[in-house]
Formats: C-alpha cells, sequence, structure tokens
C-alpha cells in the first residue's frame, strides 16, 4: 500500500479523540506532500536540523511536532514555528524555550518525557524530577510555556504485557500530575505514547497522541 492508504487504514483504527502525529523523520518532502494531501496535518521531527530545512519548504498550516533529544541551542531555531516540543526533560531546556518564546512573542506547547522503557538508553524523567520541576520558584515564571501533558516511550519488545504496564504507568504518572499540579489547567489533556510497533497498546492504555513512522511511509531512509 502507499501512503496514502497506509494513512486511511491507521485513521479507521484509532478513535478520533486520538491525535496522529506523522513521524517523517529521514523522508522527503514529496512523502509529506503525499501525506498532507490526504489532510494529514501533525508532523514530527526527531532532529532539529532535518525540521528546520524541511518547515519552509511544506504549507503553512502543518503543526509540527519535536519528538527527539533537544539540545537547548537549537532552540531558537524552532521557536518561530514549532507548534509542540514533546521532549522536555530538564528546568534548563523549559527556560530556553520560554526565553526564545518570549522573543517570539509565543507560547509554546510542551510535553514533559518521561522514562518508562526497560532500556537505560533512553531519556526522560522520572516522578522525583518532574516534581522537582513543577514545585520549583523558577517555573512558576515561566510564562510562554504551556505543559499540555506528558510524552514516553515503551521497550522494544515482544513483550505485551511490558508494554501495557509502562503505558499504564505513563498515564498514572499524568493521572498524579494533573492532580496535583494542573487540576484546573484544561490545557494539561495529553497522554503521547505508542509508536507503529505499539500503538494499539498505547490506545488501550489511554493514549491521546499516537507517533507512527514506518506504519505510514514504509522504512526509513538513511
Amino acid at each position: 500500500m502507499g501512503i496514502r492508504e497506509n494513512i486511511n487504514k491507521i485513521r479507521n483504527e484509532i478513535p478520533a479523540h486520538v491525535k496522529l502525529v506523522a513521524v517523517s523523520k529521514t523522508r522527503p518532502v514529496s512523502d509529506l506532500m503525499e501525506a498532507y494531501e490526504t489532510g494529514q496535518r501533525l508532523f514530527g521531527e526527531n532532529k532539529a536540523q532535518e525540521i528546520i530545512n524541511k518547515q519552509p519548504l511544506l504549507p503553512e498550516d502543518i503543526e509540527w511536532h519535536f519528538i527527539g533529544h533537544l539540545q537547548t541551542n537549537k532552540v531558537k531555531y524552532l521557536a518561530p514555528f514549532i507548534n509542540m516540543i514533546e521532549a522536555v526533560d530538564s528546568l534548563k531546556l523549559l527556560e530556553e524555550i520560554n526565553r526564545q518564546a518570549a522573543k517570539m512573542g509565543r507560547v509554546i506547547n510542551c510535553l514533559l518525557e518521561f522514562h518508562i522503557a526497560g532500556e537505560e538508553t533512553k531519556f526522560g524523567l522520572d516522578i522525583a524530577g518532574a516534581n522537582e520541576i513543577l514545585g520549583s520558584p523558577e517555573f512558576g515564571g515561566l510564562k510562554n510555556i504551556c505543559i499540555c501533558g506528558v510524552m514516553g516511550m515503551a521497550s522494544f519488545t515482544d513483550d505485551s504485557d511490558q508494554i501495557h504496564h509502562e503505558f499504564g504507568h505513563l498515564r498514572d504518572i499524568f493521572n498524579d500530575l494533573k492532580k496535583r499540579y494542573f487540576g484546573f489547567d484544561s490545557r494539561f489533556k495529553e497522554i503521547s505514547m505508542g509508536m507503529t510497533g505499539d500503538y494499539q497498546v498505547a490506545i488501550e492504555e489511554g493514549t491521546t497522541i499516537v507517533r507512527i513512522g514506518s506504519a505510514i511511509f514504509g522504512e526509513r531512509c538513511y
């Protein structure tokens, strides 16, 4: 099947309230345009230089999600156009996003990334680290960022029980943070979990955003 057919198949499989982010890393602009022509408007990239290069070549109504580990020195290049930074894992990064957003007169949406997988190589906060950030006076002064929810990646495994457990853990973290810090903030509503190999499990565990690449575009182009 082609890109159009793949997107339509996935849309038929996910509930209407779940947002589909088409992960377009390594893909040429022509592939993104083919997805765009099906009505797809949310695209995700995990390399700063790649998203910076692609953004000017594509329609302005695309909503860009940055889903990779972001270095603070790259934030200024994304600040003019990024819709959501999904992988925020430090106060230092939040402060830089806030600083660059203020220069642009924007408020940038962010998700807090949590380490929920068994692999040590993945990035992300633990609950203690999140509490330290959210309870700090520095966080209270950040007016040009909006924390919209949480994000995480499950272990790369065929053990569906383990994936269920890890996604369930992220959902519990979301509920805990909502209760403790964001109870009156309707913008705190997103759980981003689930990729090509595990998005069905993520849906069962309550995700609101799935990030799907190879099931839409095929294997990555390097």
